[in-house]
């Protein structure tokens, strides 16, 4: 009741908040929350870190956080971006880049259900998209994006994991003439949309071909699932192609626009030859499991399709107004627009659109794109829900959870009745939000969690700049209830999450020794040497609890470049060595058990160098 009357007390202070707060925290909050010592988190939490380029991996209901992944930034905690093994994976055609801002991230699936093989990220600086291997928590591989203007519209997945689908945020120009005034945006700026193959078994990344679109801007999509399985739907803004003042001149239409991309016909005309090899240039970085190491490949040419040309593969559905979030429901009917600047949620269905196209209910054309009549594909309204909507998902009795920046709050409707049902407040000004499984055809709906923008007054302070904040409410009822908030590091956009047993039981506890075929590794004591060959030292140094061998090394000159190839001999879980060099400009390298990394270091003075992390070794530099 205390709790009750203070968080009331704010809001009416604040006049900024809805009004429906009564109860806001369940009086068994804690206890539904709290996991005792040795036991598990039911749902690994997968969030986005935002301007950290990493993903935050957390425990729900606990909250607790487990791991950061380094993704697009290096991290020198684990070494990751500093040693010579990791640092290939954040080369892009511009060169090394250590740092990007991952915004969304999606889990793979098999027939529409989470699988927990893969994790994917977006890069939306420097256009990339990578894959997180689940077994070992790690970045297995990143692919950069060509004609590409930021990818923030990425990354996501067709129902069996066929193809990872990345959008330009900004249209750019596209072909060899890049040197073009941003005043000639309308004629020679253009969108794409990459569709990137996902081997099946590997999962190893390849752009198979990628669609040339009008110039506007591609904000979120998600793919159809069981009876629309085969097509994918993006949400756009910005139709009317403005490239200055953009809060004020992209906004000017009542509607722009849901992309309905019949992915099965680009399949068709790419098998015909259909398609148009175009000069470009892009990096595609993998890791080797067995070497431990980066390999790298530059690729010169992408296959393009254009789909004004090739009919009956891209139709335009309006949509009120600059829309953010475009979702597909479990059952692969409904498709949800969530125009940022309307009132109404806009519903979709995909039985009509198929008639609509059938029978030609277009209104004309937008740049050859044939557009579909609004009335023709809807479903229905959802009326005054509430202002500023974003993101939609959904929970398995059929409803939906959006949420509203602007009004911070989660409204839940009903999906077919298309009636609001309950709607809670967040603390403060939510842009995603998650329920776990919310986006495929199997969601587990007990609980929804927001991530929020602003915390003020949540948390201690800690300076200017104050803790990012998550929200986890209980929907295992009627009516929302909020059980927890825990902060979150970076800046969390999207998050996805799943049951903990579909990951964990697979998690990796070492690698093998005997499996390391790192070229510098050394799989026992009597292995480790010191080579020279001309200004390069080879150091092949072992370690094991609790010691590193060799551990004095004399004969180092200046000017030389010195390579220490340490590799961990333990075969136990959780037991990685560290490894660090005084005045070295690198961070330490975090060895697991069983693998070998590289530390380089180029000395810049004469004298005695103490290595550490673990027992302290020396370094004679002369």
């Amino acid at each position: 009741m205390i709790t009750a009357v203070l968080i009331a007390g704010i809001v009416i202070f604040r006049g900024c908040k809805p009004k429906n707060i009564a109860s806001a925290v369940m009086g068994d909050a804690a206890a539904r929350t709290y996991i005792a010592p040795g036991k598990y988190d039911e749902f690994y939490n997968f969030v986005s870190g935002g301007f950290n380029g990493q993903i935050g991996v957390y425990g729900l209901p606990s909250g607790r956080l487990f791991r950061i992944i380094p993704v697009f930034s290096a991290h020198p905690e684990s070494g990751y971006g500093f040693s010579e093994e990791s640092k290939p994976m954040l080369q892009t055609s511009s060169g090394y880049v250590p740092w990007d801002d991952l915004h969304h991230v999606e889990l793979s699936q098999t027939n529409g259900e989470i699988d927990g093989r893969w994790l994917f990220g977006n890069g939306n600086n420097t256009p990339r998209v990578a894959r997180i291997d689940l077994t070992s928590f790690r970045t297995a591989e990143i692919i950069e994006l060509p004609n590409s203007g930021g990818n923030h519209s990425s990354p996501f997945i067709t129902e069996n994991t066929e193809y990872v689908i990345a959008g330009t945020r900004f249209s750019v120009p596209v072909g060899e003439k890049q040197d073009v005034s941003i005043t000639t945006f309308k004629e020679n700026f253009k969108g794409t949309i990459s569709f990137i193959g996902v081997d099946p078994k590997e999962g190893h990344m390849k752009i198979a071909f990628q669609l040339l679109l009008p110039g506007v801007s591609y904000d979120l999509a998600h793919a159809g699932k069981g009876p629309s399985h085969g097509w994918f739907f993006f949400s756009c803004y910005n139709s009317e192609k403005a490239n200055t003042l953009l809060e004020v001149n992209a906004s000017q239409k009542d509607k722009d626009f849901v992309i309905a991309i019949n992915w099965k016909k680009a399949e068709e005309y790419v098998k015909a030859g259909k398609g148009e090899k175009r000069k470009t240039k892009y990096m595609h970085n993998l890791l080797d499991e067995k070497t431990h190491m980066t390999t790298t490949e530059i690729i010169n040419e992408v296959l393009v399709l254009n789909p004004a040309e090739l009919k009956d593969m891209v139709y335009l559905i309006p949509c009120p107004k600059s829309p953010h979030g475009c979702d597909v429901d479990p059952t692969g009917e409904y498709i949800v627009g969530s125009g940022k600047l309307a009132a109404l949620i806009p519903v979709f269905s995909f039985t009509k659109m198929l008639k609509a196209i059938e029978e030609k209910k277009f209104d004309g054309e937008y740049e050859g794109l044939p557009v579909i009549n609004y009335e023709a594909a809807l479903y229905g309204e959802v009326k005054k829900p509430g202002l500023g909507p974003l993101h939609t998902e959904f929970d398995d009795k059929g409803n939906a959870y959006t949420s509203f920046f602007v009004s911070s709050e989660i409204v839940k409707w009903n999906v077919k009745e298309l009636k609001v049902i309950d709607r809670v407040p967040t603390y403060y000004s939510i842009g995603h939000l998650c329920v776990p499984g919310g986006d495929s055809r199997k969601p587990y709906g007990k609980y929804v969690i927001a991530y929020n923008k602003i915390t003020k007054d949540r948390y201690l302070p800690t300076g200017p700049e104050l803790a990012q904040s998550a929200q986890l409410y209980d929907i295992s009822g009627e009516k929302m209830q909020l059980l927890l908030d825990f902060p979150t590091v970076g800046e969390p956009h999207y998050a996805q999450a799943c049951p903990a047993d579909l990951i964990s039981k697979n998690s990796r506890k070492i690698f093998k020794i005997e499996e390391n075929m790192h070229p510098y590794v050394s799989k026992g004591e009597k292995e480790a040497k010191v080579i020279r060959e001309g200004n390069k030292v080879h150091v092949y140094m072992t370690s094991i609890r609790s010691h590193f061998v060799p551990d004095n090394i004399e004969g180092v000159r200046m000017g030389d470049e010195v390579y220490f190839h340490v590799t961990n001999l333990e075969q136990d879980w959780d037991v990685p060595h560290g490894f660090a060099i005084k005045h070295a400009a690198t961070a330490e390298i975090l060895i697991m058990p069983g693998e070998t990394q590289t530390l380089k270091w180029i000395p810049d003075r004469i004298g005695v160098f103490p290595a550490q992390w673990d027992p302290k070794l020396g370094i004679h530099v002369t």
